[in-house]
């Protein structure tokens, strides 16, 4: 269910992205898959394990009914940061089950983790390269971060012995919160400087 909700956000932003660009269904409904499923996909290469939308009965099918969603209600429903709110959601819950997913195969705590936020963010990623816009990495309020709080709550809860539920809600929670700060309040980690250049 966790992969599915976190699938149906991404996949959601990649559709009204692909809708504030005036594309196509077709496009919209790629920008869909892209998103959806980049960072699943990605874990799951690197885990060696089938693409988890490839084995799901259900993940195409929410992917396709969320551009069907984008692509007959008015663009204004979700102007604004709605976007970056359903991004915040997508980011969360995917660093949670990356993280969670890693766990299970075997991997040690901090490469979990590791994986937990590439798992989170490559989507978005990929989303942005395709669409020609900026990476929402290199914009300066926390994103990275959000995802590495979700994932790593996720990894300290099960080193100790905590329930998924629990941990699993709690990371998504925190994750989610952090960067729900960033977005309405702009936080961000100081840039780097030279050690002579004066401060801005």
């Amino acid at each position: 269910m966790l992969d599915l909700a976190g699938t149906a956000v991404f996949a959601l932003t990649g559709a009204l992205l692909a809708a504030r660009l005036r594309q196509t269904f077709v496009t919209m409904a790629f920008f869909a898959l892209v998103t959806g499923v980049g960072g699943g996909s990605l874990r799951d290469m690197l885990l060696g394990a089938p693409a988890f939308w490839l084995r799901s009965p259900y993940a195409a099918g929410v992917i396709f009914a969320t551009a069907l969603v984008a692509w007959f209600t008015p663009r204004r429903w979700w102007e604004g940061e709605l976007l970056e709110w359903a991004d915040a959601a997508g980011l969360a819950a995917f660093a949670v089950l990356g993280a969670a997913k890693a766990l299970a195969f075997g991997v040690a705590p901090l490469p979990a983790a590791v994986l937990g936020v590439v798992t989170g963010c490559a989507g978005g990623v990929i989303r942005d390269v395709i669409a020609g816009e900026p990476s929402i990495l290199m914009r300066p309020e926390l994103y990275v971060t959000a995802a590495a709080l979700s994932a790593v709550l996720t990894v300290a809860g099960a080193m100790l012995g905590l329930p998924n539920a629990l941990t699993w809600g709690g990371a998504w929670i925190a994750g989610f919160a952090l960067r729900g700060a960033a977005i309405h309040w702009r936080l961000a980690l100081p840039a780097y400087r030279e050690p002579d250049e004066p401060p801005a």
